[in-house]
Order: C-alpha cells, then structure tokens, then sequence
C-alpha cells in the first residue's frame, strides 16, 4: 500500500470534505486515489472535497450507474472520478475503458477500489475508511508523500 501518511478522524462530513481539500494539495496529473470503505462510509464526500481543492466548479455527484465522471480542474487537467461499484472485477473494469483514464494528464479518483485490485497502480495513494459513528469516520491515507 504504500508509504504510511496519515491516520485522521473526522466528526462530521464537513471535516471529510476538509480532508479531501487537504489531500488535494498533493496531488499532480498522473495521481490515482483508490477509495477503499463501505456504503456509506464518505467516498463521495471525501471526493467532493478532493474536487473542491482541485478547483472544480461544478456539483461532484457519485458516478454509481455512469461508472466514470469527468471534471474540469482549476489545474488544466481533468479529474476523473470512477465508482467500480457495479464492476464484477479487473475485467470488467478494463471492458469500460476507464483503465485508459488513469494516469497521464489526469488525477483520477477510484470509488470501491476493492472490487478491482489489479487495476490500482501500484504507487497509488490509498484511503481506507471506516466508519465510527453515524458521521464520524477514521481515514487512514497512505502514499509517496505526505499530506500538508
């Protein structure tokens, strides 16, 4: 997984999206995000909050039954956000083509990462999350760098 970055607790979901704010500083084009947590356990937020840092303008909604959402960044590259949720498997995942997204000139930001494990690159940030509380949450971040 990795390089340990961070074990953070957040209380409530505007501390999940400060998160992804603060995550959002280390990221350049190229940076893959592979969201590891159950339902309901803040990928979206989290993500909305990666979004916002990266200077998207637009509402960031979970990509669950289009698979794959393009966003434009304040950065000049896109940001692509995938949800493998409805994926049956590596497969699966590469029959989309959303395997072509990851990498190059984007950020990407992969939601059940654990449904496609061969998929996420190997130097990928990795965030796990688990669920504490009705909105509290425990993020464990790991990567190349650390966080700001």
């Amino acid at each position: 997984m990795g390089n340990f970055l961070t074990e953070e607790a957040c209380a409530s979901p505007g501390e999940t999206t400060a998160l992804g704010e603060r995550l959002a500083r280390c990221l350049k084009p190229g940076s893959v995000v592979a969201l590891y947590g159950g339902l309901g356990a803040g990928k979206t937020c989290f993500t909305k909050g990666i979004a916002g840092g990266l200077g998207v303008a637009e509402a960031v909604t979970s990509p669950t039954y289009t698979i794959i959402c393009e966003y434009r960044t304040g950065l000049g590259v896109p940001l692509y956000h995938i949800d493998a949720y409805r994926l049956s498997g590596d497969e699966d995942f590469e029959s989309t083509g959303a395997g072509e997204f990851m990498g190059h000139e984007a950020i990407t930001v992969i939601e059940w990462s654990e449904r496609i494990p061969g998929s996420i690159p190997e130097d990928a940030i990795t965030v796990e999350i688990d669920i504490t509380g009705p909105q509290s949450r425990v993020f464990r971040i790991h990567g190349p760098e650390t966080l700001p």
